[in-house]
C-alpha cells in the first residue's frame, strides 16, 4: 500500500467487487476457449475469496462458444455435397443454449480444483423491470456470498425476448458490460472491474504509438479528445461500451477500473491501489487540479521551453545559471530541512547504509553546488560553436556547428544534489529536461527543483525543467521516443537494465561502477597505499569507489601489510581464489560485484598483463587505475585497458565530472556512443550543418566546381 496511487486509495475500503470478463478475453481468435486466461482468472478470483471479498463474476463468451461448438457438430454431420451449398448461419439463441453449459461446466471444473464453489445466475432485460425479482435477486446472491460462494452471471440469451440480443443495444442493460455496471449498483458493490484486450482506455487506437494511456478518466478533459475504434472482434460491446457502463456506474457513485484481462494478475494488482488500467470515479473532476501533466504533454513543454531557451542570448542563459546559484544559498535552510526528513525516513524504513550516505546532502554541499553552477556559467559558450568550416564551391560554405540535442529524461536514485548538476547542464547546452528522482528523495528533490524553477525566467518557462513524481510514468515516458531525445539513467544496475530493456530512446550511462586498482611491481608503495586507501575509503558509495584491488605477485608480502591497514579503516575484505588462500579472507562470490560500502575484493596477479586481461572480464569499463613506476608497462595498461577511464598513479575517485573540469556531470558514460566517462556540456550536444550559399542549385552537378576546402574557423 506504501506505493499506491493517491487516486486508488478508496481500494482499501473495498470489500464487494465485481469482475466482468468479456468474449475477447474468454476465447481466443479461433473462438476456441482461452483456457490459460481463464485458469488466471479463476486462480485471482480464488485468491480474492481466500482474502475475504465478496466476488461477483460477470462473464460472456457464450454466444461464441455455442458458435464454434456447433459448427463443428455441423461439419462433421454434414456429407461433402452438404458443404458445396451455402452456408446458413446458426441461430443466435441456439449457439448461446450450447456455448452456456459448455461454459459454466468449465467454470465450474475450474472453480473444483481451486476448493471453490461458484453459482450461476442467468438473467434477461425484462427481469428488472420486476421489483421482486430485483428483492430477490439481491437476497440470494447475499446468501451465496455469505457461504463464500462465488455468483457467474450472463445474460439468458436463449430466452431473451429482444429479437437479436447479440446485436440490439436498447432496454435496461444491452450487453454484459452494462449488465455488469446495472448489478453494480443493484448489489451495491464498492468496485467494478471490466477486463479487456487492452490496457484499458487509450487517446486513440491502442497501436497507435502515439496514443496514451489514461489512467484516470476525466469527462470535462477526455470526452472530446478520445477516438474509439471498432467494436469487440466477438462480442457486442468494445471499448465503447465499456466506456459508457464505467461512466454510468461512476455517476452514480461505484469506481470502475478498465484494465487487461491478458495479464495473469490484474485484478490483484487493481486490489492493491497500482495504477493500472483506467479508474471511472465520481470524484475524478475534483482530482483534475492536481493530476499531474501527462507524459508527453510535460515532454513537449520541455522543448518548447528548450527552444525559447535556445533563442535567447549566451548572457541571458549565463544568468540564469548564476540566478540559480544565488538561489540555492539562499534556500540552503530550507532545503536542508527537507533533506534531513528524507533521511530521516530513510534510517526508519531499514534503508542501507550506501543509500543513506547517497542521499544526505552534507554541510557545505550546497555551497559546493552553488559554485560548480558558476564554474558552468563561466565556461565558454558551447551552443553554436563552429567545430568545421569547408569551403564546397566557389561562394558556397558549409559549416559543422554543435546544438542541443533537445529533450532529456534523467531517472536517478538517492542522490538530491544529482538534481541540481543535470538541470544547471541542461540549461547551459539549452536542452529541456525531464527529473525522475527516487522516492527516498521525494522532499529534497521537489524543494530543489521548486528553488531552481523559481529563478527560470518566464520568458523561458519553469516547464523547461519537469519533475516527475511518479514512477508509473516512466512507462510513459520512455514510449516518447519521437520527443525524448536521450534517456540517462543514474543508479543501480536493476534499474539501468531495465530502462535499456525499456525504451526505442538512447540510453547513455553505466549499469556498474567496478573500478579496479592495480598495483605494479614497479609501484612506489607509499604511494600505492595512499592511493588504495583514498580511492576505496573517502567515499565507498560512488560509483568511481575501487572495488577490486589486484596486486604483482612479487608484491604478496607488502600486501600482508596493507591488509592490516585495510581493516583498521574498517574495509571488509573478499579474495579471489589466490588472495584468499594467502591472506585468509573469505572468497569473493563473484569477481563482478559493487560493494559500494567499506568492502572490496583483492585478487593477485602475475603482471601486467592478466590484470588487463581480468579487468576486462570482470570489470564495467567504468575507471581502471595502475600504480606503477615503469612507464613502459603503465603505457602498455593506459593504452589496453578499454574503460571510459583509465588512471596512472591517480585515485580512481578523480573520475568525476566536477574534478575533470567540466563544471558538473549529468552522469557518467560506459556506453560505446558519442560520450564516454564524465558526461558534461559536450556530451548532451549534437551538431547541425549550416550551408550558406549565393544562389547554388545542384541540376545533376553540371555546373558546380566541388573544392572541399577546409577553411580556418575564424574565416
Amino acid at each position: 500500500m506504501n506505493d499506491m496511487d493517491r487516486s486508488r486509495t478508496f481500494v482499501k475500503d473495498v470489500k464487494r467487487v465485481i469482475v466482468k470478463v468479456g468474449t475477447a478475453v474468454v476465447t481466443r481468435t479461433d473462438g476456441r476457449l482461452a483456457l490459460g486466461r481463464l485458469g488466471a482468472l479463476c486462480e485471482q478470483l480464488k485468491e480474492l475469496n481466500y482474502q475475504g471479498y465478496e466476488v461477483i463474476l460477470v462473464t460472456s463468451g457464450a454466444v461464441g462458444v455455442g458458435r464454434q461448438r456447433l459448427r463443428y457438430r455441423r461439419l462433421v454431420n454434414s456429407s461433402f455435397a452438404d458443404l458445396q451449398k451455402p452456408q446458413v448461419e446458426l441461430d443466435g439463441k441456439a449457439c448461446a443454449a450450447v456455448g452456456q453449459n459448455n461454459l459454466m461446466a468449465l467454470y465450474d471444473t475450474l472453480f473444483s480444483q481451486l476448493d471453490v464453489t461458484s453459482a450461476q445466475l442467468l438473467v434477461t432485460d425484462n427481469d428488472f423491470r420486476d421489483l421482486d425479482f430485483r428483492r430477490q435477486l439481491t437476497e440470494t446472491v447475499n446468501s451465496l456470498l455469505t457461504l463464500r460462494v462465488i455468483p457467474i452471471f450472463n445474460e439468458n440469451d436463449a430466452v431473451s425476448t429482444r429479437k437479436a440480443p447479440y446485436e440490439d443495444s436498447s432496454g435496461i442493460f444491452w450487453d454484459n458490460d452494462s449488465l455488469a455496471a446495472l448489478l453494480a449498483l443493484e448489489l451495491k458493490a464498492d468496485l467494478l472491474v471490466l477486463l479487456s484486450d487492452v490496457e484499458g482506455l487509450y487517446s486513440g487506437p491502442p497501436s497507435d504509438q502515439n496514443s496514451k494511456l489514461i489512467h484516470t478518466y476525466i469527462k470535462e478533459r477526455h470526452q472530446g479528445e478520445i477516438t474509439f475504434g471498432d467494436k469487440s472482434r466477438v462480442g457486442r460491446g468494445g471499448m465503447t461500451a465499456k466506456v459508457k457502463a464505467a461512466v454510468n456506474a461512476a455517476n452514480a457513485g461505484i469506481p470502475v477500473v478498465i484494465t487487461s484481462g491478458y495479464a495473469a494478475e490484474n485484478i490483484l494488482k487493481v486490489l492493491k491501489g497500482e495504477r493500472l488500467g483506467t479508474l471511472f470515479h465520481q470524484d475524478a473532476h475534483l482530482w483534475a487540479p492536481i493530476t499531474e501533466v501527462s507524459a508527453r504533454e510535460m515532454a513537449v513543454a520541455a522543448r518548447e521551453s528548450s527552444r525559447r531557451l535556445q533563442a535567447m542570448s549566451s548572457e541571458d542563459r549565463r544568468k540564469i545559471l548564476l540566478d540559480i546559484a544565488d538561489a540555492l544559498e539562499a534556500n540552503e535552510k530550507q532545503i536542508n530541512i527537507a533533506n534531513e526528513a528524507d533521511v530521516a525516513a530513510a534510517q526508519q524504513a531499514g534503508y542501507e547504509k550506501s543509500l543513506i550516505s547517497r542521499l544526505a546532502l552534507k554541510p557545505g554541499k550546497i555551497a559546493s553546488l552553488a559554485n560548480s553552477i558558476r564554474v558552468l556559467a563561466n565556461m565558454e559558450e558551447p551552443i553554436g560553436h563552429v567545430l568545421k568550416r569547408t569551403e564546397l564551391a566557389d561562394g558556397l560554405i558549409l559549416e559543422k556547428t554543435s546544438c542541443p540535442l533537445g529533450v532529456l529524461l534523467i531517472v536517478f536514485e538517492s542522490r538530491p544534489d544529482a538534481l541540481v548538476q543535470i538541470a544547471s547542464l541542461a540549461i547551459r547546452s539549452g536542452n529541456g529536461l525531464l527529473l525522475k528522482g527516487g522516492k527516498e528523495a521525494k522532499r529534497s528533490n521537489a524543494k530543489l527543483h521548486k528553488v531552481i524553477t523559481a529563478a527560470i525566467p518566464d520568458s523561458v518557462g519553469e516547464r523547461l525543467i519537469g519533475l516527475v513524481t511518479s514512477r508509473e510514468e516512466i512507462p510513459d515516458l520512455l514510449k516518447l521516443d519521437d520527443v525524448i531525445d536521450l534517456v540517462i539513467p543514474r543508479g543501480s544496475n536493476k534499474l539501468v537494465s531495465q530502462i535499456k530493456n525499456s525504451t526505442k530512446i538512447p540510453v547513455l550511462g553505466h549499469a556498474d561502477g567496478i573500478c579496479h586498482v592495480y598495483v605494479d611491481k614497479s609501484a612506489n608503495v607509499a604511494m600505492a597505499k595512499r592511493i588504495v586507501l583514498d580511492a576505496k575509503v573517502d567515499y565507498p558509495a560512488a560509483c568511481n569507489a575501487m572495488e577490486t584491488l589486484l596486486v604483482h605477485t612479487d608484491l604478496s608480502g607488502w600486501l600482508t601489510d596493507l591488509i592490516v591497514e585495510l581493516r583498521i579503516e574498517g574495509i571488509t575484505l573478499y579474495g579471489g581464489p589466490r588472495a584468499s588462500s594467502l591472506l585468509n579472507i573469505p572468497e569473493a562470490r563473484s569477481f563482478h560485484h559493487e560493494y559500494n560500502s567499506m568492502a572490496c575484493t583483492v585478487e593477485i596477479v602475475d603482471d601486467v598483463y592478466a590484470a588487463i586481461d581480468h579487468i576486462h572480464q570482470h570489470g564495467s569499463a567504468h575507471t581502471d587505475c595502475i600504480i606503477a613506476e615503469d612507464r613502459e608497462v603503465a603505457e602498455i595498461f593506459l593504452h589496453q585497458v578499454d574503460s571510459a577511464a583509465v588512471f596512472h598513479n591517480a585515485s580512481t575517485r578523480f573520475c568525476d565530472g566536477a574534478r575533470f573540469g567540466l563544471g558538473a556531470e549529468v552522469g557518467i558514460s560506459t556506453s560505446r556512443i558519442h560520450a564516454r566517462g564524465p558526461v558534461g556540456v559536450e556530451g548532451l550536444l549534437t551538431t547541425r550543418w549550416i550551408l550558406r550559399g549565393s544562389g547554388q542549385v545542384v541540376d545533376g552537378d553540371k555546373g558546380i566546381v566541388y573544392t572541399h576546402k577546409d577553411l580556418t574557423l575564424s574565416s
